[in-house]
């Protein structure tokens, strides 16, 4: 029987400066999706990349005195590096640079514009060069982007081409009606809608390349470049070999996409507006999360707050810094990030929480010889039951990509199995004491299951340390890999 497919891509970052941890989460909020789809039976194409075009980038490769491919091509790696080291499961790295991207951009502009969708005018717009989008006065306060606050708002006169995003205000608006899922959550659908409903006006798409030279060949037309945006989202389709694997793009697309809330327009009403000209498919959900703001600050270079993910693994794994952002960062909303909350919710939950555990389980199972027991079976009704509910928890909440609430619902079947261990107590020697370390050993093979998509190192930890048919072999390797999380002497 063939596998069912499914296709989810995030957003491709600029290759302006180094990775931060806003980034991170969106990655680590697609890899978990990815990994509980593969769970499900379902062939995956998990895409991610890098977009290296546009003014922002060509200026950053001004100052620094490089051509802008050599630039970008010292940038792009350090965001491929990301996949080691929060061990994540992507299968496709994306660069807009790209000579298949180039090719198929330029295919979708033919689309587009033979649908009678792309035309040349005369305009003057306030631009923002973060954002890399025109800035309508209401989308600004006191004349600033309050994305960028610390850019001018740029006066942007020349001849460019355009889309006819107004041309499908109805047709989006039908789309939405029709799609209540589209968006998530549903607040910024809500969001999306009302845009569309006060009038769409038709974008830029061009830039003149005597004034911006770092851009993808409009086809025809050797005196313009793409506009960033135009081909950045293009991306989601040439990652999957469009248009000339049609095999391939017919097999996965359409998919989902992964986004912060300042993505939102882009992703969700333009990128489909372009879809629908060239007569495609639109993506089937858009998943929106929030900002990341550290100690209440937004993270900006300027007040040295931006946080380093690599130096976050380097110092406390992989899997910790999965498990802060999935569990204390609210998935669909701002969050904030402090070493404080970090190193707390790592002694409390980590190594007070699954890393004790399981320690003090291998440790009692050893001194009972449980390790004698070909398999695990549980006994205890409360617990049997309370695994059950944890299960059933978990899918609902991964279905409403409630990640934080899915790893609570966790995390609370590791204190239950905590209180079951006190009340039963063991390390007494009492007649059930085998059999209570049995039924914790199974719910440590159910945890597991449970902790695969979120934190896979620590998954396959929890697998090895409690795997039957190798715990009596392995007795000094089982009490190492017991050791999940050492606790953290916080303060020093």
């Amino acid at each position: 029987m063939k596998a069912k497919s499914f296709y989810i891509t995030t957003t491709l970052p600029y290759v302006n400066a180094d990775p931060h941890i806003g980034f991170a989460m969106e990655l680590i909020q697609a890899d978990v999706i990815a990994r509980v789809k593969r769970q499900q039976g379902f062939e995956v194409f998990f895409n991610t990349g890098s977009d290296e075009h546009g003014i922002k980038i060509y200026r950053k490769a001004l100052e620094a005195k490089m051509d802008p491919k050599v630039y970008c091509d010292m940038y792009a790696p350090k965001f491929n590096d990301l996949k080691s080291a929060l061990n994540l499961s992507y299968s496709n790295f994306i660069r807009t640079t790209d000579d298949n991207h180039k090719k198929a951009a330029q295919e979708f502009w033919k689309l587009c514009e033979k649908n009678g969708d792309i035309y040349k005018k005369n305009y003057k717009v306030k631009y923002c060069v973060g954002c890399e989008l025109e800035k309508m006065d209401s989308e600004l306060e006191n004349g600033i982007c309050p994305i960028h606050p610390n850019l001018e708002i740029e006066l942007i006169e020349e001849e460019n081409y355009f889309f006819r995003y107004s041309k499908y205000q109805k047709l989006l608006l039908d789309f939405y009606e029709k799609n209540p899922s589209f968006v998530v959550p549903e607040g910024r659908l809500n969001e999306i809608k009302e845009f569309t409903k006060r009038g769409l006006q038709d974008f830029s798409i061009s830039r003149l390349k005597e004034k911006m030279p770092w851009g993808i060949d409009v086809p025809g037309d050797e005196r313009h470049v793409m506009y960033v945006w135009t081909d950045a989202l293009v991306s989601y389709i040439s990652a999957l070999g469009w248009p000339e694997n049609a095999k391939q793009f017919k097999a996965f697309w359409p998919g989902m996409q992964m986004a912060g809330k300042d993505n939102l327009r882009q992703q969700s009403s333009m990128w489909q507006a372009m879809l629908m000209s060239a007569g495609l498919p639109n993506s089937t959900q858009i998943f929106i999360h929030g900002f990341i703001t550290v100690g209440g600050q937004k993270m900006s270079k300027s007040l040295g707050n931006v946080v380093d993910p690599f130096e976050l693994v380097k110092k406390y794994g992989a899997d910790a810094v999965r498990y802060f952002l999935l569990r204390e960062i609210t998935p669909t909303e701002d969050g904030d990030f402090t070493i404080e909350k970090f190193e707390q919710r790592y002694n409390a939950d980590l190594a007070g929480g699954i890393g004790n555990l399981l320690a003090r389980t291998v440790t009692l199972a050893m001194k009972l010889k449980v390790i004698k027991l070909s398999s695990y079976q549980v006994v205890n009704k409360n617990l049997k039951a309370k695994i059950k509910e944890t299960q059933k928890e978990c899918q609902k909440y991964l279905e409403e990509f409630k990640f934080n609430e899915s790893l609570k619902s966790i995390w609370e079947l590791i204190s239950f199995c905590d209180k079951y261990i006190n009340e039963e107590k063991p390390w007494s020697g009492t007649p059930a004491a085998p059999q209570v370390i049995s039924d914790i050993l199974f719910a440590l093979e159910e945890i597991y299951g449970l902790l695969m998509p979120f934190m896979p190192e620590t998954a396959e930890k929890i697998k090895v340390a409690v795997e039957p048919s190798t715990f009596a072999k392995a007795s000094a390797r089982q009490e190492k890999s017991a050791q999940l999380f050492p606790r953290l002497d916080v303060g020093k």
